[in-house]
């Protein structure tokens, strides 16, 4: 199924019915402030079938999507002094950090390598009401086979993944075609000292103008 997702109608219209979905471990195909992602509820079961619907590589984990930073310190996640500062300057918007904790409250599939798990407060302001009025983080990929440019649309979006959403596994929000728009800069967060892994939407000279010796 595919829903507008575009005026403060349509996302007050389509929340309830996006729970409900994502209450039921499937998938989810949404706008963001960079590019279309895929997602589902934070659960074993639900990022299992986003990994199988995106293959993706086994091992390699997925972001969530946060309302607040108080969301975040909810679900047990640590902010070292640098993640306090940059999410400070940054959030909501196109800053992901990599930060620790959560052990308990989220699926260790979320983990990278160095024990951290990825977070964004998003800027899209459908997409954090649909977070803040679910209650729990979003999982987020960007919306494409490995190797290919994400869909910029919701027609593209239906070229690749058309089957998922016609045997209803996929629910579609068409938040309209977004603009050629950098993938979020990514700052592991895990130690006291930061580091840069994907300069993206903010450059490093940003980050060092806000945060100081704090930023990476």
């Amino acid at each position: 199924m595919i829903l507008p997702f575009q005026t403060e109608g349509e996302i007050s219209a389509a929340i309830p019915r996006v729970g409900r979905h994502l209450r039921a471990s499937k998938l989810l195909a949404y706008p963001t402030e960079t590019v279309y992602g895929l997602g589902s509820a934070p659960t074993v079961p639900a990022l299992a079938g986003l990994a199988r619907l995106k293959g993706r590589p086994e091992g390699k984990p997925f972001l969530l999507l946060i309302s607040s930073r108080r969301m975040a310190e909810e679900w047990g996640l640590v902010f070292t002094p640098s993640a306090t500062v940059l999410s400070d300057a940054f959030w909501p918007g196109p800053l992901t950090l990599v930060l620790r904790g959560g052990e308990g409250r989220l699926p260790d599939e979320l983990r990278g390598r160095e024990g951290g798990i990825a977070v964004r407060y998003t800027s899209h302001r459908g997409i954090a009401r649909l977070v803040e009025a679910v209650g729990e983080p979003l999982t987020s990929t960007s919306a494409n086979r490995p190797g290919n440019p994400p869909a910029p649309g919701a027609d593209r979006l239906m070229d690749v993944f058309g089957p998922e959403e016609r045997n209803g596994e996929l629910l579609v929000l068409d938040g309209g075609v977004l603009g050629n728009v950098p993938p979020s800069t990514l700052v592991d967060c895990t130690d006291i000292v930061p580091r840069l892994v994907r300069e993206g939407a903010i450059p490093r000279a940003e980050l060092r103008r806000a945060a100081g010796r704090l930023a990476p």
